[in-house]
């Protein structure tokens, strides 16, 4: 049985990298310590988490914000002047979900 099911609140836990990690892209040290919750579970190896945003530190979150806003360009770059005025602030000031597909291993659940 899987010991992580979606809705859990869950931590990264912090760890040395190994040589497997690195070739199997699957932990990073930027990763420890970062809160969310589970939003999908493929399979115990294979657990997609949507990360806090103010867990991250502060170079992620940065590249997180770069990234939301270049988003947001793009939308209004493909959008006409007609479309853009269908749209309410919410939906043009959207933020993008932060997910890390995870191994249950590297996580615990959050207290």
């Amino acid at each position: 049985m899987l010991k992580f099911k979606e809705g859990d609140r869950v931590k990264v836990v912090s760890r040395d990298v190994t040589d497997e990690d690195r070739k199997e892209n699957v932990y990073f040290s930027h990763m420890a310590g970062l809160t969310g919750t589970v939003e999908n579970v493929f399979g115990a190896n294979e657990i997609a988490v949507k990360v806090d945003p103010a867990s991250l530190s502060a170079i992620p979150r940065d590249v997180h914000k770069i990234a939301v806003e270049r988003m947001r360009e793009k939308l209004l770059e493909a959008l006409s002047e007609e479309q853009k005025k269908q749209l309410t602030k919410e939906e043009l000031d959207f933020d993008a979900n932060y997910v890390l597909l995870l191994r249950s291993a590297d996580m615990e659940h959050a207290g």
